[in-house]
């Protein structure tokens, strides 16, 4: 497979976020190579879209447990067979729990931060001495409005998110000599199907929680990102944007 297109790798491209992501991307110009796991069905909804928009030949579908590093390595090495270098790496994967803390058990602990940090770091590893030769790349995690103020009974999801925003930082000074830059999305309240657990009487209390008075769409956090992955943020680095109507203010 070709490299004539820069190419942008996105990890839970099935979901809501990671899906317009992708097509917001693909029709900026980039290849994707978009990572699902257990949502088929959102992956085919993204090769329809794009489709649609006479882009079919820009995306490329692989299916990677992120909770295993196994499976990791394995999708890494065969992104490499097709791809020399990755230009953008987005790790927007990521599970929930919303449980109390006292009766959450380690398995659950460890997948939540499996998913949430540790892949994005062994996802990121895996194309970062490409980019570093380049001398150039663009990073961008997508951490959660939890990560910067911590959501009671999801503990364990607040701080693999708050996690996600150390690790940003500290990337971002290793990374800047090599000309890479490395920024972090963290998402308010957005209409995806990972909030459907809430009725409809709590996304109202949401939104009037919210100040700019909406429920935030999946298109302002794309639309975010891909500011972030383009030339227009060449002067940006180790920032962490909240995307949230003002929640966290």
């Amino acid at each position: 497979m070709g490299n004539k297109l820069k190419t942008a790798l996105i990890t839970g491209a099935s979901g809501g976020i990671g899906r317009a992501v992708a097509e917001k991307l693909a029709k900026d110009g980039y290849f994707i190579i978009a990572q699902y796991n257990s949502n088929p069905s959102g992956i085919e909804l993204l090769l329809e879209s794009l489709d649609k928009s006479g882009l079919k030949d820009c995306v490329c579908a692989y299916k990677c447990d992120l909770s295993d590093s196994a499976s990791i390595d394995e999708f890494i090495n065969e992104v490499k067979k097709s791809f020399k270098s990755i230009d953008v790496i987005v790790n927007n994967a990521g599970v929930g729990l919303y449980k109390l803390i006292t009766d959450t058990t380690d398995a659950e602990w460890d997948k939540v931060f499996s998913v949430n940090m540790k892949s994005a770091f062994k996802i990121t590893n895996g194309f970062l001495k490409e980019m570093i030769v380049n001398q150039r790349g663009k990073i961008v995690n997508i951490s959660s409005m939890w990560g910067l103020v911590g959501a009671s009974m999801e503990v364990a999801y607040s701080a693999s998110k708050s996690a996600l925003i150390g690790y940003t930082k500290a990337l971002a000074k290793e990374l800047a000599p090599s000309g890479i830059n490395v920024n972090c999305v963290c998402p308010g309240v957005i209409d995806t199907p990972i909030n459907a657990r809430f009725s409809k009487e709590d996304m109202a209390a949401l939104k009037d929680e919210t100040p700019l008075g909406r429920i935030g769409k999946p298109k302002d956090v794309a639309e975010l990102v891909a500011f972030l992955c383009s030339d227009n943020s060449d002067f940006i680095t180790g920032q962490i944007i909240a995307c949230d109507g003002g929640f966290t203010l």
